[in-house]
This record gives C-alpha cells, sequence and structure tokens, in this order.
C-alpha cells in the first residue's frame, strides 16, 4: 500500500510524489528479479492509499492511472476513494457507470498500450530528484522548523532567510489561530478521531491538516515547496517534462487545480485571526512568497497565462462556485472571532460548522 497523506504531512506534495513513484519503480524491478526462473511469475498489485484531495494523493482517477510507472499496472491496480469522492463519483448511477468506466478504460490502456520509454527519462529523474530535496526543506524550513531548514542548507539546498528565521512553535501557533483546527477536530468526521493521541503536528491525522488549510483558502498541502524547487532550473527542460512525461505533468496539473481553488487575499483575513500579528505577517509572508514563486513556476512550466489556461472547462466550473464559497469564508472568519473571544452561543458555534460544510462542498475535493 502507498500512503500519500502522511508522506504529504512529512515532507510536502512535490517530495511525497517524487518518493512513491520511485518506491513504485523500485517494486515492479524487484518482483520482475523475484519471479525471474519461477514457473508462474509473482503478481505485483500495488494499493494507493488515496484520499479526496491532491494533498492526500486525490485527483483526476484515469490521469492518475496512466501517469503510473511503467509495469505496475498489469491489468490490476487497487485504490482508496473516500468521504466526499464517494458520494460525487458514485452518489448517482449515471456518474458511477462513468467514473467506473474511466478507470477500466485507464487501467487497460495503461496494460495493452503502455508509453514508449522515453531516453530523457534517465535524465529528468536526476533533476526531480534534486528538485525534491529543495522543496523538502523548503517545507521543513517552514513547517517542522530551523534545525531541518539547517540540514537543508547543509546538503546545499537554499531555503529563504524568512524561512530559516520560523520556529516550529511558531508555525503550530499560527496554524492553530490562522485557520478553523479548533473546530474541525471538535467535528464528528471520518472514521478515526483527529489525532493519534498527544499534541504537536506529528500526531495530527492528514483529513484535520488538510481540511483546515483548505478552509482558510491556502491550500498549502497541495502546492508548498514546488517554487523553491524549482529556483534554478532548466525552464525549457521543464516544459519539456510537462509535455512527454505522465508522472510530472499529472503532477503539475493537479497542484494547477488547488492553486486555482485557493485564494491568498482571504486566507490574509484568517491571518488577521492571529492576536501576534508580527507573527502572523511573518508566517504569512512566507506563505504568500511561495505561492508567488509557485504561481510563476507553474505558468512557466505549461506556457500559460494564467492556472487553469489549457483546462477552460474546469476553470469555468471553478469560477461558477467561487461566488458562494467567499462569503462563507468571511462569515466563518467573523464567528470564529466571536467564538475565541467569549461568545457562547450555541449559534455561532452551528454557524461555524454550516460554514465549514459550505466551504468543503463548494471546493469540493478539499479535505
Amino acid at each position: 500500500m502507498l500512503g500519500y497523506s502522511d508522506s504529504n504531512k512529512d515532507g510536502g506534495f512535490f517530495t511525497s510524489n517524487w518518493e512513491l513513484y520511485r518506491a513504485e519503480i523500485a517494486l515492479a524491478a524487484l518482483f520482475v528479479e523475484l519471479g525471474a526462473g519461477q514457473p508462474k511469475p509473482i503478481t505485483l498489485r500495488l494499493f494507493h492509499g488515496r484520499g479526496g484531495t491532491v494533498g492526500r494523493g486525490g485527483g483526476p482517477s484515469y490521469q492518475a492511472i496512466l501517469a503510473q510507472p511503467p509495469g505496475t499496472v498489469n491489468g490490476q491496480i487497487r485504490l482508496t476513494e473516500q468521504g466526499e469522492v464517494i458520494h460525487r463519483k458514485y452518489g448517482m448511477r449515471a456518474l458511477a457507470v462513468r467514473n467506473l468506466e474511466q478507470a477500466t478504460a485507464a487501467v487497460v490502456r495503461a496494460t495493452l498500450r503502455p508509453r514508449p520509454p522515453e531516453p530523457r527519462e534517465g535524465k529528468w529523474r536526476e533533476m526531480i530528484a534534486f528538485m525534491s530535496d529543495a522543496s523538502s526543506a523548503s517545507y521543513r524550513a517552514l513547517v517542522y522548523g530551523e534545525a531541518d531548514a539547517q540540514a537543508g542548507h547543509d546538503a546545499g539546498v537554499k531555503a529563504s532567510p524568512a524561512q530559516i528565521a520560523l520556529e516550529r512553535s511558531n508555525f503550530v501557533d499560527y496554524f492553530r489561530l490562522a485557520t478553523p483546527i479548533d473546530v474541525i477536530e471538535r467535528m464528528r468526521i471520518g472514521s478515526r478521531p483527529a489525532r493519534r493521541g498527544g499534541g504537536g503536528l506529528e500526531n495530527l491525522r492528514a483529513i484535520p491538516w488538510v481540511l483546515s488549510w483548505s478552509q482558510s483558502r491556502v491550500m498549502l498541502p497541495g502546492w508548498f515547496g514546488f517554487g523553491s524547487a524549482v529556483q534554478g532550473q532548466d525552464m525549457a527542460e521543464l516544459h519539456a517534462m510537462e509535455k512527454a512525461w505522465p508522472f510530472f505533468r499529472t503532477l503539475v496539473q493537479n497542484m494547477e487545480m488547488i492553486m486555482a481553488k485557493s485564494d491568498m487575499t482571504i486566507a490574509r483575513r484568517y491571518a488577521s485571526l492571529v492576536p501576534d500579528q508580527a507573527l502572523a505577517a511573518a508566517i504569512f509572508g512566507a506563505l504568500q512568497a511561495e505561492w508567488d514563486r509557485t504561481r510563476e513556476a507553474v505558468l512557466a512550466i505549461t506556457g500559460q497565462a494564467e492556472l487553469l489556461g489549457g483546462q477552460p472547462e474546469l476553470d469555468r466550473l471553478i469560477r461558477l462556485r467561487m461566488p458562494y464559497v467567499e462569503p462563507l469564508n468571511h462569515v466563518q472568519i467573523e464567528l470564529i472571532r466571536r467564538r475565541r473571544a467569549g461568545d457562547d452561543d450555541p449559534r455561532v458555534r452551528e454557524g461555524i460548522l454550516l460554514a465549514i460544510n459550505g466551504v468543503a462542498a463548494g471546493l469540493r475535493n478539499s479535505g
């Protein structure tokens, strides 16, 4: 089983996807080696533990299956569909049939018509490995503190001075105050509690982690670190990589989708919930700077003028929903502010919960 959620929380979106891809390649090679000379080949079936959102391995299933490394599908694949995804993709018979047809078609195509070897892929893997180190260092510098940032520097990976100056406890304080995590932890969602036990980010489960950042419209688990990863890279080579390598193309498209659903102006309003505005300015500044770097990188790689410029139908659907989502964000912020100020009116808490549900429904794959 390949676990997307916790690997993302540990190292960020880009590194999580790359390390899982590497693991798949290694497993496929191992099964070929172990099956050599056997009367019957040893069959590999990978179980993809995908969540609903990009930060937990989600995204369009058809493209995801076709983006798997050669030799890892072979007529079968197993994956999870969770929570809101079940209702959205299988709640109506016609939708269920369509989604099952798409998944089946992808498995058949990946098995019977695997993509031909790409002679540049060896070079591209080396580039991705270096970029992954930079992405992980940038992510862990922000989320897990100064020691990890310094380790990245010792390995020759550059993180911004602003990121290095942020201490782990400060980031946790920001996260708890600039997102509705304090409410989400008390909601009866999912099959398991929000924490494995104890405090700290290590024990927080991936669903509340991702959902909190979705509600505050930062969407951090779906993109943070990529902008730093491509600094100094050959954009022409990355553009060629996006065109010819399904793994990288799917990764960029998923990141592009989740960034189109983010809104850093609304996120700034959530940052205003942090009493220590110096802390809020420092961490939000790091988030905004990385968001800007990542957006510029995505546009340079895809050759587009705007996010989702190559996916006009998806862009239209997201734009149709956002006018209904944004007022709920502003209502949620005001109600959270009142509740944290001591307003115990049950209607305030109920309003926050309704706003959380409304924002999640409008954003769709958000938790």
